[in-house]
């Protein structure tokens, strides 16, 4: 497989049409569609189905759309990498993780950076620590910022002088709100919502103790904007991380911290033996001096 043909497959799977695909690629159609049905042969399986007025995937092509965009990425975070080499630094560099105030810290290094090395550029992945973690080991981030408990017996890693505070996005207006503080008897038969990356996770299930399993969840979320959504139209609580949704002002929602407290530490990961590019290095040695400088002010 060519990375060429690869492109052109991204382009007709996003475009949903081989002649929008064709005028995206400067190609003209014919080209294009001898393009891919030489894919097709070469793979030896049916990717597309040719509707009268669109395109669509089949299973084979879901799946290789998934591959091929990680093939481009890796190609192009890899160029980058090279093009970075040279006296100045330049590049990219690739940051994964989730939802946290820790992303400050690394907003802090990568603007201190920039002052120096204004052609590094950043691209930043949210998502649950599975898609980091893979992502991680496909070599597609260079960072990526892990709660406890992580697996980080397979990574480098240094801990950030932040912690995560766990709590209950709850409406203003709910009965929880009244409360300073939730204990696991305040959330009992609540309807709950709850992140995916956290169900079963130790931390949480100790803190429940014996209600965890019988906790009333409605629903689960990837990440809290859309989950705060539902809190304020009322469907329940959502079991969350503070500082990340805005609780000031007329917001109609507050966040009421866990009682006994439930803090997690953050760490900023990487592959072990990375070799990084320049500009990676840097970044890393900035946040280290910014992580080093955080800590001292909050002991």
């Amino acid at each position: 497989m060519e990375l060429r043909v690869l492109r052109y497959f991204l382009a007709v799977a996003q475009e949903e049409s081989i002649s929008g695909a064709a005028e995206y690629l400067h190609l003209t159609q014919p080209t294009l569609s001898r393009q891919l049905m030489d894919l097709e042969n070469e793979l030896g399986k049916k990717l597309l189905v040719r509707g009268s007025r669109k395109v669509s995937l089949t299973e084979d092509g879901v799946l290789l759309r998934k591959r091929a965009s990680e093939i481009v990425e890796l190609v192009e975070k890899t160029e980058s990498e090279f093009w970075g080499t040279e006296e100045a630094v330049a590049g990219d560099i690739y940051i994964g993780g989730g939802e946290s105030e820790a992303m400050r810290l690394i907003a802090r290094a990568a603007r201190e950076l920039q002052r120096s090395f204004p052609n590094i550029h950043y691209h930043l992945f949210s998502g649950n620590a599975h898609d980091v973690c893979e992502r991680l080991d496909r070599g597609c981030l260079d960072f990526g910022i892990l709660l406890e408990p992580g697996d980080l017996k397979r990574y480098d890693y240094i801990q950030l002088p932040v912690r995560d505070v766990w709590g209950v996005l709850v409406r203003k207006d709910s009965p929880l709100a009244r409360k300073p503080a939730l204990r696991p008897e305040d959330l009992r038969d609540q309807p709950l919502l709850f992140s995916r990356q956290t169900m079963g996770r130790d931390s949480l299930s100790t803190w429940f103790g014996q209600d965890y399993a019988s906790m009333n969840i409605v629903a689960t979320y990837n990440l809290i904007y859309n989950a705060s959504l539902m809190v304020e139209e009322g469907l329940g609580a959502a079991i969350a991380i503070d500082r990340l949704v805005n609780t000031s002002g007329d917001s109609q929602l507050c966040f009421r911290p866990l009682e006994p407290l439930l803090e997690v530490r953050l760490y900023v990961v990487w592959k072990k033996f990375q070799v990084f590019s320049k500009a990676a290095a840097k970044f890393l040695a900035v946040l280290q001096e910014k992580a080093g400088e955080s800590a001292k002010q909050t002991a």
